[in-house]
């Protein structure tokens, strides 16, 4: 499979935004690209620095405005693109969630982000109400996604509830940086936390992984923190959980990866993790905390 990542930066001008992104994705599209991962919340700056009800104009009803941009776009190019966007379902209740949209440009699915952060500068759980649709892959045209979020990345449970549904590949639209406040060395321990945790659900799981993430530095509208510098280094995982690619931290980039899928079925016989698997004791995992 032909992946391509798009590594942005984002600016106030969702217009100008999405433009930018079309021309990823056409650029993208005359290198090969099958599918296109976007990064998250890619139309506007990350709004949840702050608490703003005012930035809930910014959500929309899927479908909406950006699956018939996005699905024009896909079936312009004949790609299957991962969207991430702000929705609307009903006045007071919205998510994050992303919408895969199949190269006819019709929908294939969507996703509502399960794991909610509510951290300084990451007031998401503000905006976002919990998805309530689970975790279950959506089959495309160029095969069987797991589709996660952001901060489901820290979560094995996501990955392996997608695997066990037969997803072929573990996709991943992100927006994490780095506190400006940190200081180096605690900075570059966050980002190769970041970078292990997605390698070991793929080892894990015996699949690939894509992340996109979001680059370049964005301001606290509020003044209250010192802002996100978020730290690209979007990738692509092998199932042995190799680097096959990885951008950098700084800087926009966009780029084609040929994954060998074939090579997930091979790992998985010398690796028989989901053979062993003792399901009969794993019970306790429903807990909140074992005491």
């Amino acid at each position: 499979m032909k992946v391509g990542i798009l590594q942005q930066r984002v600016t106030e001008d969702v217009k100008a935004n999405m433009r930018h992104i079309a021309e990823g994705i056409e650029r993208l599209a005359d290198d090969g690209a099958q599918l296109v991962v976007l990064q998250e919340l890619h139309n506007s700056l990350y709004f949840c620095q702050t608490e703003d009800v005012d930035n809930f104009n910014l959500a929309e009803p899927v479908p909406g405005p950006s699956t018939e941009f996005y699905g024009g776009l896909a079936r312009r190019f004949g790609v299957v693109i991962v969207t991430s966007l702000f929705e609307k379902r009903a006045a007071g209740l919205y998510h994050n969630t992303a919408v895969v949209m199949e190269r006819d440009g019709s929908i294939a699915g969507k996703y509502r982000k399960m794991h909610i952060p509510d951290d300084p500068a990451y007031y998401e759980k503000f905006y976002f109400t919990p998805g309530d649709i689970g975790f279950h892959p959506i089959d495309t045209s160029v095969g069987r996604l797991g589709v996660l979020v952001c901060w489901d990345q820290w979560y094995p449970e996501a990955a392996r509830l997608m695997a066990l549904q037969g997803a072929e590949i573990l996709v991943y639209p992100t927006a994490i940086g780095y506190a400006d406040s940190d200081t180096p060395d605690e900075q570059e321990r966050q980002r190769e936390a970041w970078t292990t945790v997605q390698r070991g659900h793929a080892v894990a799981n015996g699949l690939p992984v894509v992340t996109a993430n979001r680059v370049g530095f964005e301001p606290d509208p509020s003044g209250q923190t010192k802002g996100i510098s978020f730290w690209g280094s979007s990738m692509a995982v092998g199932p042995q959980g190799e680097m096959l690619w990885r951008a950098g931290r700084d800087e926009e980039e966009s780029v084609v990866i040929d994954i060998d899928m074939s090579r997930c079925e091979q790992v998985r016989r010398w690796w028989p993790f989901l053979r062993d698997r003792r399901i009969e004791e794993y019970g306790v995992i429903l807990k909140r905390f074992v005491d």
